[in-house]
Parts: structure tokens; sequence; C-alpha cells
């Protein structure tokens, strides 16, 4: 199988391109001398089937960062058949130099220049057919935003592979790796000869967005503004699709499957209805909700302004022993945890990767915002639901900074922030949904991999011993219930939450399955009861808890991976449980001591 490596900078539209080519077709996998994972995806060119694979974005391939590593042992341990350099057409002064380390290596390549849009837009023009007879390879101008080019740079890559061209083996690569070569020389020659840019580059637009946007007294409260508005966005047009979704679930139960299981014994019925079908229905009515905020989410990434969220906040973070890059990771971690756990490998300094990883698990990623998404439906109304979504949010951040905070003289950094602020770009509605997709994916994945094993766990912890009324203190999971009650009581949270938050260390995708199956409930019914049993004051101590806790078992594990320590591993969740037990029990009993 011929093997096709994608290479760029940062910010140079590789994912783009990447998702374009494969059709979002990828899957992760570990490769020979690498200890992390790669995206790949398998696509037909030129008659063969080949595989290509996205590698991290880097500036230099001599550089130190653990991502210009993983590009090195790369390249050093496995044959490429070709290399599809990116580079951004209006900042090629600055990028050319990787496109001459990899001629240097004499892997076959293919140059492709995107966002062409741009660079015509600055006035940029390049001389292609002379810079490929410099080069000594083929140059295609694309948008891999648009698709415009893109035929002409997949040619281009199908004659190189079709004229199975010997590649440079990887011994040889390892050793040219080592070698010095004087690439800044040629980068200028190359420049002045076959590209124009003009004195001034206009971006103006831009310039006049960032002049409010990035406004030192207004910057931040905007960004926070642009948040909430989100929210609101979010639940109002989200809550009419999860309700209609939770009736045609329960029309689904009460016209069908009540029937098909009236003649079957007792438990196989109440497992199967009450435990499998509660449990993954109730999830299943929070995927609207969790769809569009993906898709909200994947609109303001690719737009540019996180980048100039990080901007704002690095003197803040930098009080706090972080910087800017630690603010995208955690604002990566609200989709998942685990995914932003691994982008701090950008980070050279050792002190600061770490303690941008022991602040990333108390962002709110994804599981718990179904969890939350779903207490905040069944306790509070319409019009407090954004605010107090945002209230958690807020709280998310204030627990990180709290932790960095406590925890920056253990983990002193002296590395330097540069930041390079891409312009404003608005996605095209083929890029958000492709973005919102994965992630949608990715959260289906994790969820269908423990629902239904913790669903099945917990109905049978709530229904036995079976001389015991189901979900009673009686049972298995009362007793546990009972075991906890002296440390959970004082924070207002009942034996059957109790069981909700210890299958949730596993996933939080479990919680809420496991209060449809605890409470023998779905949809709206399971929201009424819950309503009954809990008040608003409880209900926030019991999101609190959730939101800081001990994050699931996948963040744990590459926790420990990344960090290559036990010792921080156990450090982050005895951290995180305290702190929550603290914060839970301060917002309950002050909740109370005031009257509520």
């Amino acid at each position: 199988m011929k093997r096709i490596a994608l290479l760029g900078m940062p910010n140079t539209g590789k994912s783009t391109l990447f998702n374009r080519i494969s059709g979002a077709s990828a899957r992760v996998g570990n490769w020979p001398g690498i200890t992390v994972d790669l995206m790949s995806a398998k696509i037909l060119i030129g008659g063969h089937i080949a595989e290509l694979i996205d590698l991290p974005g880097i500036y230099d391939l001599h550089g130190f960062s653990d991502d210009e590593q993983v590009v090195r042992h790369f390249l050093a341990n496995n044959s490429v058949d070709l290399v599809i350099i990116l580079l951004n057409s209006s900042q090629i002064d600055r990028q050319l130099s990787l496109a001459l380390q990899i001629k240097k290596l004499n892997l076959p390549a293919v140059l492709a220049l995107n966002m062409i849009d741009e660079a015509n837009q600055a006035g940029i023009t390049i001389d292609t057919e002379n810079f490929e007879k410099a080069l000594q390879m083929p140059v295609i101008q694309i948008s891999a935003k648009y698709g415009d080019g893109l035929p002409k740079a997949l040619q281009a890559a199908t004659q190189i592979i079709n004229q199975n061209q010997k590649s440079t083996s990887p011994q040889t690569i390892s050793q040219l790796l080592k070698e010095d070569n004087q690439i800044e020389q040629e980068m200028e020659a190359l420049i002045q000869r076959h590209v124009h840019i003009p004195a001034t580059l206009s971006d103006n637009t831009t310039d006049k967005i960032d002049r409010v946007l990035l406004h030192k007294w207004f910057g931040l409260p905007l960004f926070f503004v642009a948040m909430y508005a989100l929210f609101e966005f979010i639940f109002t047009v989200g809550k009419p699709l999860q309700d209609g979704l939770a009736w045609a679930l329960n029309l689904l139960r009460t016209g069908l499957l009540d029937a098909a299981f009236a003649s079957s014994p007792a438990w196989l019925s109440g497992l199967m209805l009450d435990g499998v079908y509660n449990g993954v229905a109730t999830v299943a009515a929070f995927v609207p909700i969790i769809v569009l905020f993906f898709l909200v989410m994947a609109m303001v990434e690719d737009s540019g302004y996180l980048s100039r969220a990080a901007f704002l906040m690095d003197a803040l973070m930098a009080k706090m022993g972080l910087d800017g890059r630690g603010f995208v990771m955690m604002l990566m971690g609200f989709g998942c945890n685990v995914p932003a756990l691994m982008g701090t490998r950008v980070m050279r300094s050792r002190p600061m990767r770490l303690l941008t990883m022991l602040v990333i698990p108390f962002s709110l990623c994804s599981a718990r915002l179904q969890v939350f998404i779903f207490i905040i439906a069944a306790l509070f109304t319409a019009q407090h639901a954004p605010i107090v979504l945002f209230a958690l949010y807020a709280m998310s951040f204030l627990t990180m900074f709290i932790t960095a905070l406590l925890f920056q003289g253990q983990y002193k950094n002296s590395e330097p922030f540069i930041l390079e602020l891409p312009p404003y770009r608005f996605p095209t509605p083929r890029q958000i949904v492709l973005r919102g997709w994965h992630e949608v994916k990715h959260f289906l994945n994790r969820a269908s991999k423990f629902i239904i094993i913790g669903v099945v766990l917990v109905w049978f912890m709530t229904n036995f011993p079976s001389n015991v009324a189901p979900a009673s203190v009686g049972t298995y999971a009362g007793q546990i219930g009972v075991l906890f009650a002296p440390l959970l009581d004082p924070i207002g949270i009942n034996h059957e939450l109790a069981i909700a938050l210890i299958f949730g260390f596993v996933a939080k995708e479990i919680v809420v399955g496991a209060l449809a199956v605890i409470y023998g409930l779905q949809g709206d019914a399971l929201m009424a009861q819950m309503a009954t049993q809990i008040d608003w004051v409880q209900a926030m101590s019991f999101m609190l808890f959730t939101l800081i806790y001990t994050p699931c078992l996948s963040t744990i594990a590459t926790l420990k991976n990344e960090s290559k320590s036990t010792l921080f591993m156990w450090l982050s969740i005895i951290w995180s449980l305290g702190l929550a037990w603290v914060v839970s029990f301060v917002f309950y009993q002050g909740a109370r001591a005031l009257g509520f």
C-alpha cells in the first residue's frame, strides 16, 4: 500500500485539506517509533489504495518540541511514497523553510500553496511555473476551504505515485535530519525571484474587528458575552428538538416495546425496558443539543476567534504560571479532555505542560454537558437554564484558575509565549458539518461503549437482592449509597445520586442513563420524578460535584501516559475529589443557611 504524508505548519488548513481528501473517514493508530496516535485514512489515488497520514503541524523539522520530534520519528521509521507539503500562500516568506527542509531529504513531494484566495486579496502573486523549476517539485495553488485547485494537486500527486519513484530510505532520512543545512539563504533567494509581496499587506477588515475584540478593557467581557449568547442560542433552538426526540422515543416504548415484552418474564422486561431502553433513550434524547453545541463550536473555532481568546487571556494566565496556549487547551477540553491533554505536547517546557494537564480535567467536557443539560431541564425554567449553564462554565474556569494558582510554584515555567493570530475566516457549511460530525461521532462512540454496560450494571445493583423494593436502601446500590452517606449527605447528595456519581467515574455518559434506570423512568416522566425528589439547591450541588470530581477513566489513563508519572495521576485524582467536595459543601451549606 502506498503511503502519503500530509505535512505543514499550524494554521495552514491541514485538517481542512485532510478532511476534504479523505471525506473525514479517518481512524487513529500508532506508528513505529512514535508513542502517540496519528490520524490516517485510506484513499484511492492513481489506481492505488494509499494511506494518507495527517502529521502534527510543525514549524521546523529541526526543532525540539514534541510535535517536531513526532514528525522526525515518523519520517525516520516509516517509508513514505509522497509528501504533500501545505503552506499558507499569504505567509510563504515565513513558511517556505519547511518545504526546503523536506526537499533536502530527497522525498517525492508536492507543494500545495493553500489559502490562495487570501493571498490574492493581499496582492501577493506567485510565479508557480518558475517556482516549480527552482524547487524541482510540483507547486500548486489551492484553497482547501473551497476545493479550488485540489484536482490539479491530486493529479500531480497521482503522477508521482504512478512513477513508482524510489523514496529515500528511513535510515538515510534519519542521517539527513541530523545534518545542518543552509535553508535561510536559499529561501530568501526563492522568495525574491518568484514571489511578489506588496510593501503593506491590506488586511483592514481583520484589523477593524481586532480593535474591538482585542480591546484591552472590552475584549474579555465581549468574549464571555459571546459565549453566553451561544448557550442561549443552543438552548433556545435545541430544546424543541430534544423534546421532539424524547416524545418519539417514549412513543416507541408505549406503542411497540411494552407490548413486545408484555409476555416476557418480569426480570427480562425490567432489564430491557427499565434498564437498557430507558437508559439509552434518555441519553439519546439529548443528542440534538449535543450536535448543535458542536456545530456552533466548530464555527467559533474555525473562525480564528479562539486564537484571539488565547491572546486575551495570556496576561491573566501568566499570573498563574500558564500562557495563552493553556487557555486554548482548556477550550479544547470542552469537547473532550483526552485530546486536550494530548494537545499539550506542543509545549516544550515540561513544568508548563504538567501544570496545564493538571487544570484541563476541570474543563466542562461534552459528557458532563449532557448531564447538566438533563438536570437543568428537569429543575430549572427555560429562562434560567442558560444562566445556570453559563455559571457552570464560569465555575469550570474558576476551578482551573484556582488549581493553577495553587500549584504554579511546584511547576515553574520560563518558556516564552508566541502565538500567530490567523485572519478571521468564515468556515464553509461543509467544514462546519464535517467538524461537528467528527466531534459528535466521537461522543457517540464513547457513549455506546459505556452506556449499555453501565445501565445494565446499575439495573442489577438497583434490583437485587430480589426480596427488597427496587432502588431502595436494601438493594446493593442502596447499601453503597448508605456507605457513602457520611461524606455525601453534607453536600445534599442522596443515595440515588451517589450511585450515578460512582458510575460516572467510569464515564460521565453513564450518569443520566443510570438515573433513568434508578428511577425506572425516561424522558419527561424522569424529569418530573427528579423534580419531586430533589430541589434546585441539591441539583446545583450535584452538578458542581460532577463538574469538578475525578474525570473519566479515559482521561485518567491519558494523564498517566502523557505525564509518564503515576504520582502525577494520583495527585490529579485526589485534588479533584477534594476540591469537588469542598466547593459543593460550601455551596450547599451556604444556600441552606440563607434559607433556600
